[in-house]
């Protein structure tokens, strides 16, 4: 069973780290979405344990147990000393990763800064870059993210009041009520997905997440719509991204663009997959993150 540490960084912040999957199988750092924190999932455990995958994932700044970042206005790229960090702590040195959602641009991340280290990533419905010239960000996303992303284009303070009108009340829902309480950005299939236990730790997560407020999620909405910190284009560490076109989370341009800007990305383009119910392919990603790092 997964177990939570904590993990101290150079600057003293401590990060909430969940540990489990296999003890001696090959780590893969799992980064959550947005707003999201590391909670225990027992079929995600299963799915590294059959594949041989040490999991290792953690809350960023402000979300469950990790210190909030000290000021507004970080970058993407300052999640990677956070994973170097943790990995650092667990005696880890080659890994692989995998960011859903707004957890992409922090594999992506590493996958640019720590090439040395980080032998291929992926991207599960993950975002792309708000300042990319030939991507309409916020097209074809729900009215719920265009309102979201423009009150974090106005600024902390205008982000974190939204955030504190609409988080609250989607972390309140019950497993039964959560894919309603999200409104339109579950589209029919995602909702059809969001079941039983997928339901289950949705509702933990976004339970957690807001432990200590907003200032998790809206600090990790602020790097999202900001320069990463990083050039998306020069990756070599080998990608895969992985989008479905029934996403009003996440747009399907988003995978798009990734696909064809990151060089080499192995795309996985579904015309009848959402922003969550692509989540359930997660044995399938993970086998093909395994493969694409020459493990198997």
């Amino acid at each position: 069973m997964a177990e939570h540490l904590t993990v101290t960084t150079p600057d003293g912040r401590s990060l909430e780290v969940l540990e489990g999957g296999d003890p001696g199988g090959f780590p893969w750092l799992f980064y959550n979405g947005t707003p999201t924190a590391a909670v225990p999932d027992p079929e995600t455990e299963e799915i590294a344990l059959r594949l041989g995958l040490r999991m290792i994932s953690y809350s960023r700044p402000g979300y469950g147990a990790s210190t909030p970042w000290p000021r507004p206005g970080v970058r993407v790229a300052d999640d990677v000393p956070d994973a170097v960090a943790v990995l650092d702590h667990l005696g880890v040195d080659d890994f692989v990763t995998l960011g859903w959602s707004g957890g992409g641009p922090r594999a992506l991340g590493c996958a640019a800064l720590l090439p040395a280290r980080c032998r291929a990533a992926a991207t599960l419905a993950g975002v792309g870059p708000s300042d990319a010239a030939d991507l309409d960000f916020t097209a074809g996303m729900a009215p719920e993210n265009v309102a979201e992303f423009a009150a974090a284009a106005a600024g902390p303070e205008a982000y974190a009041a939204l955030l504190e009108e609409v988080l609250p009340p989607m972390a309140a829902a019950t497993p039964e009520e959560i894919a309603t309480a999200m409104g339109e950005l579950v589209t029919p299939v995602d909702a059809a997905a969001v079941t039983g236990a997928f339901a289950e730790r949705l509702v933990a997560t976004f339970r957690h997440a807001i432990a200590q407020g907003v200032v998790g999620a809206r600090d990790d909405g602020l790097a999202i719509m900001a320069p990463w910190g990083f050039d998306v284009t020069a990756i070599r560490v080998p990608v895969a991204v992985w989008q479905g076109r029934q996403d009003a989370m996440v747009p399907f341009a988003h995978g798009e663009w990734l696909a064809a800007n990151v060089a080499g990305a192995r795309a996985h383009l579904f015309e009848d997959e959402g922003h969550l119910s692509l989540g359930l392919r997660l044995e399938e990603i993970l086998t093909d993150l395994v493969g694409l790092a020459g493990l198997r």
